[in-house]
């Protein structure tokens, strides 16, 4: 893929930005910046400095050194000496106390320049995520673009893969339902299974039916004359009743 010619860094137009999201992100990175050059001001010379800034969200941000009160206090009142009541102190007690107050300038501004590496390595990272998903609708994912972005040709070409989708799913869907209802009439078949006490057919003769729901039947005789009554058939077993004209 063709890399987009770049013009190279160029001056930033001092204008008032119109675009809120880049209002705030300029002033973020820009209150960085401004906050680490005072800090190093305070480390290198020694200076007492008290910076307020309020961001267009009315929020207050504030550094100062040795802080902000005491810096303000002087500029407030400056033909009042700052410790008058105070004893004089000694070389050994301001060199501590400096020494401190410059430890403490170091320390803040070791995670001030922390924050700001975090920054722009997140910065970065938005910035390859953007061109990495360009390239991906570029290389024939365009329809993961937003719905406005997408041309007519696009488009048509979205709406015939929706309408193929939904058909695929009706058909599955209609074969899922073609299975569950062979399946439930399988095991209602099953269900019925064949009488066990019934006898096998003899000579292509078959059993008689025994009917009820116990299994057991009646079987007249048919022969007349030859004395017998009539045979019970029970799944236990049968019974022969005779007529008494038989003995």
């Amino acid at each position: 893929m063709a890399r987009a010619n770049s013009r190279g860094r160029q001056k930033i137009e001092m204008t008032r930005m119109s675009k809120e999201s880049n209002l705030l992100v300029t002033f973020s990175k820009r209150r960085s910046g401004l906050f680490k050059k005072a800090s190093e001001l305070c480390i290198l010379c020694g200076a007492e400095i008290a910076i307020v800034v309020f961001s267009p969200g009315k929020k207050v941000f504030s550094f100062g050194h040795p802080s902000v009160e005491s810096v303000v206090e002087r500029y407030l009142a400056p033909s009042t000496p700052p410790v008058a009541a105070a004893p004089p102190a000694t070389t050994t007690t301001v060199q501590l106390v400096e020494a401190h107050r410059s430890a403490s300038v170091r320390e803040l501004n070791v995670q001030l320049h922390d924050v700001l590496g975090q920054l722009e390595a997140e910065r970065k990272r938005g910035v390859e995520l953007s061109r990495l998903r360009k390239e991906g609708r570029s290389e024939g994912r365009w329809w993961e673009a937003p719905i406005k972005d997408l041309s007519m040709e696009q488009l048509v070409q979205l709406k015939e893969a929706m309408e193929g989708l939904s058909k695929n799913v009706s058909q599955q869907a209609e074969n899922l339902m073609i299975e569950e209802e062979a399946a439930a009439a399988a095991a209602a078949a099953a269900a019925v299974a064949p009488n066990p006490f019934s006898p096998p057919p003899f000579l292509g003769v078959a059993p008689p039916d025994f009917g009820g729901g116990d299994g057991s039947s009646v079987v007249e005789d048919r022969v007349p004359g030859d004395g017998l009554g009539q045979l019970s058939v029970t799944p236990q077993g049968f019974t022969l009743e005779f007529d008494p004209s038989f003995f």
